[in-house]
């Protein structure tokens, strides 16, 4: 089904609706802004290790599932993935405008994915007999640029998903060079200081209802005034802020990390936020494992993904930061298996409780779900 869009919708999947030449004319966009790399099964094939500690406990707090030409990714796409050797107990869906409703309140078609991926949970727990709880938290859209109008949204998205609503995103990730831009998303600038944005997002802390928060690290200023704006709302913050490494800032990796590493800390001190490790499958972040002959491996991903993950925990402490699959974006750059299998890497020489933490009870305690089952 091909998403319906609200006003101002930022859409991560829609590159071939998003991209035609009038709409660019007309938004007067003078580069071209790229979606996400494709998916390429086949190369995924020609990597295969074994499972890292098996019986280490996950919740896996970002997802997507979608349906458009040529991307596909689906309940039985999902459920692949997850039966590679993990030990995924749970998951987070992410909003990603899948199904809405087609007529109507604009304001109310995002109830239509609420509702799909409602019935999906159901059909994967029937599928899974409870060994994963798919879409146990899922984070809805609600257009918080409506202001207070945004209030009976919330209502009714968590009415619509019984119980597994958790938290709302509006994409902010905008740049004023395409080339810049590492999703098809373009969102108006200054989105989360925008007065009626934030008219909208006073209404999430009475709803009972977090905050996802996607963004480029040149934005995290924004973020940053958001947060301390509203210290009892929760925020979560995607792919560690978006550190650009294409378009303008190809080359220039060491001077885009010490900007992030510094608005990074900064973001650290509000005690309301915390951040999912993940996402470099991207095109943001500017790697190229997409273009060689083989697949990386899971110990090529970590010592490339070390700097991030290891500067964003020691920002925010392990009771604040979640590991994250982002799929199936990162689908493009490297299997379910071998993304988790880095991420094991990474936290080898970690605590068990800060192991725990990353991998499922921050994401237990951020999303309010229920605790996973560890081994006896």
């Amino acid at each position: 089904m091909e998403p319906q869009r609200s006003r101002a919708r930022p859409c991560l999947a829609q590159a071939d609706a998003e991209d035609s030449a009038p709409a660019r004319e007309e938004q007067g966009v003078a580069a071209k802004p790229q979606g996400h790399l494709p998916v390429r099964p086949g190369w995924l094939a020609r990597s295969q290790e074994p499972i890292l500690q098996p019986e280490l406990p996950i919740v896996d707090p970002h997802h997507h599932l979608w349906d458009h030409p040529g991307n596909r990714y689906l309940l039985d796409d999902l459920l692949a993935d997850l039966g590679s050797g993990h030990d995924v107990q749970a998951t987070v869906y992410i909003e990603c405008s899948t199904a809405y409703l087609s007529d109507g309140d604009e304001m109310m078609r995002p109830l239509g994915e609420v509702a799909f991926i409602d019935g999906v949970a159901r059909r994967a727990m029937d599928s899974l007999q409870g060994r994963c709880r798919v879409a146990a938290g899922m984070v809805a859209y609600a257009d918080l640029l409506a202001g207070d109008r945004a209030a009976p949204v919330l209502e009714a998205l968590v009415a619509a998903g019984n119980g597994r609503v958790r938290g709302v995103r509006n994409i902010a990730a905008w740049h004023r060079d395409p080339a810049a831009r590492g999703s098809i998303a373009n969102p108006p600038p200054g989105l989360l200081s925008d007065p009626q944005f934030r008219r909208g997002f006073a209404h999430l802390a009475r709803a009972g209802l977090s905050f996802d928060a996607w963004l480029y690290h040149t934005q995290l200023d924004e973020l940053i005034e958001l947060a301390r704006a509203f210290p009892d709302t929760s925020i979560v913050l995607n792919h560690m802020g978006g550190p650009i490494g294409i378009g303008p800032y190809a080359g220039k990796r060491d001077a885009v990390f010490a900007d992030w590493r510094s608005a990074l800390r900064e973001l650290s001190t509000c005690p309301n936020v915390h951040a999912k490790i993940g996402g470099f499958g991207m095109r943001l972040f500017g790697f190229d494992f997409h273009e060689r002959d083989d697949p990386p491996a899971s110990a090529q991903l970590a010592e490339v993904w070390r700097p991030y993950a290891e500067t964003t925990l020691e920002a925010f402490g392990s009771q604040r930061c979640m590991y994250e699959s982002n799929f199936p974006v990162d689908k493009a750059m490297a299997g379910y298996a071998t993304v988790w299998n880095a991420f094991k890497r990474l936290s080898a020489g970690y605590s068990d409780d800060e192991r725990a933490n990353l991998f499922s009870d921050t994401a237990v305690r951020v999303y309010r779900l229920a605790p996973v089952r560890r081994p006896a």
